[in-house]
């Protein structure tokens, strides 16, 4: 009981000689995107593509292309481009949209009004695929 005691009081006095500080916890996040500072974005950016693991299949045949090869790539979207112009004004006319269905190659396209404004209905014909473009009044 008195080695229980000895050891209190040595604690006790012990304590007494260091001078114990505290302070408030504070939270800081680290990520911009959640109110972090935004110096720390590109650090996390480069951090996130170190880690990454995983590479993009396309991107070497992006590098394995010719010049001739993309320039070739590029011309047949500009003449697709213009194709597609030029059948669009010739369709809709100058004008401007007006309702109606009109069909480009595997494409049917539907126009018609309606209480939320202008609606244009698009299907791709060969795999049923469909989506809606709403033009608000």
């Amino acid at each position: 009981m008195k080695q229980i005691q000895f050891y209190i009081f040595f604690l006790l006095l012990v304590s007494s000689f260091f001078k114990i500080a505290a302070q408030q916890l504070s939270y800081e996040p680290k990520n911009p995107a959640f109110g972090g500072d935004t110096f720390n974005y590109q650090w996390l950016l480069n951090s996130a593509n170190a880690q990454n693991s995983i590479s993009d299949p396309n991107e070497t045949q992006r590098e394995e292309r010719t010049e001739l090869e993309r320039f070739t790539e590029s011309l047949n979207r500009q003449l697709i481009g213009q194709v597609s112009r030029s059948l669009l004004s010739n369709q809709i006319g100058d004008e401007g949209l007006r309702p109606g269905k009109f069909s480009f190659g595997d494409f049917e396209v539907e126009v018609f009004d309606s209480d939320e404004g202008l609606v244009v209905e698009i299907l791709d014909i060969n795999t049923g695929e469909q989506t809606q473009v709403i033009v608000p009044n």
